[in-house]
């Protein structure tokens, strides 16, 4: 049981090693995107299913309240927290609608989407990308090695080296939380006067 335990870590570990090597560079241009997104006054809206929704509101939260420093609340939204709204698009239109029809009432031009796919092959987030380049929004999508494909929808994409669902999951909320610091740091640290 304790080898199996070991073995697990070992796996996570060795899976976020070879992504941030394969992406430190993209890594380093969205924390700016998202950094200056802010500072322009645009938002960051994210969205997932199942454990991407919890995800996408994850970072959200961070963003709107803090992370590892005081600062002022930045404009972040995760799409998938309002019950109603998403319920009444499936049932009115259909649930592959419900982050698409969300993100052209709420998207304007500046703004930056974040989708979380660990297939990449959600109809709802692939439809919802396609309504973010229409409007002008700068996307960053998330995904794994299924997902590698699609990933040239995006403006930046980041596909973990993986076809195991948890270790996709572990390496996007870890890539999350780095985002996070870094905008913090961008914005915060030294910041740029108006």
């Amino acid at each position: 049981m304790k080898e199996k335990i070991l073995k697990e870590f070992r796996d996570s570990i060795e899976i976020k090693e070879k992504f941030v090597h394969g992406h430190i560079e993209t890594i380093v241009e969205v924390s700016k995107a998202i950094a200056s997104a802010f500072n322009e006054g645009n938002k960051v809206i994210l969205f997932g299913n199942g454990g991407s929704a919890s995800d996408a509101s994850h970072i959200a939260a961070e963003f709107v309240n803090r992370f590892k420093r005081e600062r002022p609340g930045l404009p972040a939204l995760s799409l998938a927290t309002d019950m109603a709204v998403i319920t009444s698009i499936a049932n009115d239109y259909d649930y592959a609608e419900i982050f698409a029809r969300q993100l052209k009432s709420l998207g304007t031009e500046g703004d930056i989407a974040i989708a979380f796919s660990t297939s990449g092959q959600s109809v709802n987030i692939l439809k919802a990308l396609d309504v973010a380049k229409k409007k002008k929004l700068k996307t960053v999508f998330l995904t794994g090695l299924k997902g590698e494909k699609a990933a040239a929808k995006a403006t930046f994409s980041f596909v973990v080296p993986s076809d195991n669902t948890p270790r996709i999951q572990e390496t996007h909320i870890t890539l999350g939380h780095v985002l996070c610091l870094m905008v913090e740091e961008i914005l915060f640290e030294h910041p740029r006067k108006k």
